[in-house]
């Protein structure tokens, strides 16, 4: 089975958040960031700043995650965030350093 990630993104005002899952974070990042999707949440709201991500073995843990974090509240959200990026720097130039 294929490994999987859930991340966060948020625009350049720290006004939005969108959880999503993929099997490929740095393609699935660059996405957003070209508006890839015309009318979708991202790009409505200019959501694409990488403020946090997770990585698992397997694509249906992300999954669970992914469902996990989209029930909790943006306080939670924002917690998450915190805990591991308290300066919500954009992450993306470490993630194509890793998995690119």
């Amino acid at each position: 089975m294929k490994p999987g990630f859930i991340y966060i993104i948020t625009n350049k005002n720290h006004t939005v958040l969108y959880t999503g899952v993929t099997s490929n974070l740095p393609k699935r990042i660059k996405e957003h960031q070209v508006k890839r999707y015309q009318g979708s949440f991202s790009t409505r709201y200019n959501a694409n700043k990488l403020v946090y991500y997770e990585a698992f073995q397997m694509i249906g843990d992300a999954i669970s995650r992914e469902k996990q974090i989209k029930a909790g509240s943006r306080a939670k959200k924002i917690a998450i965030i915190n805990s591991v990026n308290a300066e919500w720097n954009d992450l993306y130039e470490e993630i194509v350093g890793l998995f690119g």
